[in-house]
């Protein structure tokens, strides 16, 4: 995935809008957007990539690569998490709705004593 798609990928799963990341990063709206364009997206000097990455708890490695090795990666359940964000983000409305609330009610039926 491109830096562009992590970044879209974090600021979602977050639940910011780009209003609040410039000026959590104190990086300017219109860098943001370039940032997150579809076409001919830039891609921020470091500096900004590292105020980036800190505003959204996650890597500059993650938002270049996707991955993330360091040791103070999120846990391998918050990684998993934004997976089937990402995955569930793919769906039409309709069929996310549906998923979600049979997540919930698995959830419910899981976390009741045995």
């Amino acid at each position: 995935m491109s830096f562009r798609e992590n970044l879209k990928e974090a600021i979602d799963y977050c639940g910011i809008g780009q209003k609040e990341l410039a000026y959590k990063t104190k990086i300017n709206l219109r860098s943001i957007e370039s940032y997150l364009r579809e076409k001919n997206a830039s891609v921020p000097v470091a500096d900004k990539a590292v105020r980036i990455a800190g505003a959204l708890g996650v890597t500059v490695e993650y938002l270049v690569t996707g991955n993330d090795s360091s040791q103070e990666a999120a846990s391998s359940i918050e990684l998993e998490i934004r997976r089937l964000v990402r995955f569930l983000r793919k769906l039409p409305k309709n069929k996310q709705n549906i998923v979600i609330q049979n997540a919930f009610n698995l959830i419910k039926i899981l976390s009741q004593p045995a």
